[in-house]
């Protein structure tokens, strides 16, 4: 029977880091607690394999568009089961980091299969269940975790704008840069001129201002998203 598991994220650049298991000796929802090594024997098979886990939403396995990226840098330390994740190019996948971006979103789970496990006794006399050996299938961001005192690590920005935006913006860019022609090109004309009023001088003058600022707003965005 393959089982779920939640624990805590943090994203950064268009990628999830996290992890999917700690060696915490409180029990969680399911009365588990997961020893130290029990993911080694699955990482060195995943390795030796050349294989790759997906990142889904919500342990979806079943519906393709909650494939949502994919989980690499699997490894033990000291506080648990960390690993990366990159975020697909979908709808879906983008939506999904915004909602972990924003703090909604800001949970790990992961699906194992048991290999070995052992009832023991808790230092204060509660009994648990310690999972020894796991083969894990996948890792999920999910709203609701079967650990409940899991908490985010830290959730950073990253990549404001994907390539669709960037054209947008760019096409931003260039249509505020001819504007911005054209209006010199009034300016001088009425400066040689001298035939309008100093009532237009001042709207021409407010109007010249909000298109540089436009530029220079476009321009920040560019840059942020590189």
């Amino acid at each position: 029977m393959i089982k779920k598991k939640t624990y805590e994220v943090k994203s950064e650049n268009g990628m999830i880091t996290g992890y999917a298991s700690t060696w915490t000796r409180e029990p969680d929802s399911y009365g588990d607690i997961v020893a130290k090594g029990a993911f080694l024997d699955c990482i060195e098979k995943i390795k030796a394999e050349g294989r790759v886990l997906p990142l889904l939403f919500d342990h979806q396995d079943y519906n393709l568009n909650a494939y949502i990226g994919t989980v690499f840098n699997l490894g033990e330390d000291e506080h648990g089961l960390k690993f990366d994740a990159t975020f697909d190019d979908t709808p879906e996948a983008q939506r999904a980091r915004q909602l972990s971006m924003d703090g909604r979103l800001v949970k790990f789970s992961f699906a194992y299969d048991i290999l070995e496990q052992a009832e023991i006794t808790l230092e204060d006399g509660r009994k648990a269940n310690e999972l020894r050996k796991l083969n894990i299938h996948e890792v999920s961001l999910v709203l609701y975790p079967a650990n409940p005192d899991t908490s985010v690590v830290e959730v950073k920005s990253g990549r404001r704008n994907r390539k669709s935006d960037e054209e947008i913006i760019k096409q931003i860019i260039s249509l505020a840069n001819q504007l911005l022609d054209d209006e010199v090109d009034d300016i001088e004309l009425q400066e040689e001129s001298n035939a309008k009023s100093e009532e237009l001088d001042t709207v021409n003058d407010e109007e010249l201002e909000k298109k540089n600022l436009l530029l220079k707003e476009a321009e920040e965005i560019l840059k942020k998203g590189e």
